[in-house]
């Protein structure tokens, strides 16, 4: 099926948007790039897969540019980027990977 994410900026309580991401895949033990997007209006990325490509089973890495999009709001995070990796099991389903964000800490889980 596919691959998405939706940044929310919890200590605003808002979408984080514009923010850089990028979706990469393990291949003989190197990371291969996927594709880039940026965040909508609602702090989302619908589709990480480019048109056209399928979902494989294998490991994937989601990097999220935070410090860009802490540079936008004129503030320093304490991390530069945030990377979740995952292991895609079963390319029949959604893959949804949520990102909640601070300045100072992250959180992740496997959304729906």
């Amino acid at each position: 099926m596919g691959i998405s994410t939706h940044i929310l900026d919890t200590t605003r309580g808002k979408p984080a948007i514009s923010m850089p991401v990028s979706l990469s895949r393990m291949s003989n033990g190197l990371w291969i790039s996927v594709h880039e997007a940026i965040t909508d209006g609602d702090g989302r990325c619908k589709y990480l897969l480019p048109p056209g490509e399928l979902l494989l089973p294998g490991t994937y890495r989601v990097h999220f540019d935070t410090a860009f999009y802490f540079e936008q709001h004129a503030e320093k995070g304490l991390y530069p980027y945030v990377e979740i990796a995952f292991v895609v099991s079963d390319d029949k389903q959604h893959y949804h990977i949520p990102l909640l964000l601070t300045t100072n800490g992250y959180t992740t889980y496997r959304g729906s």
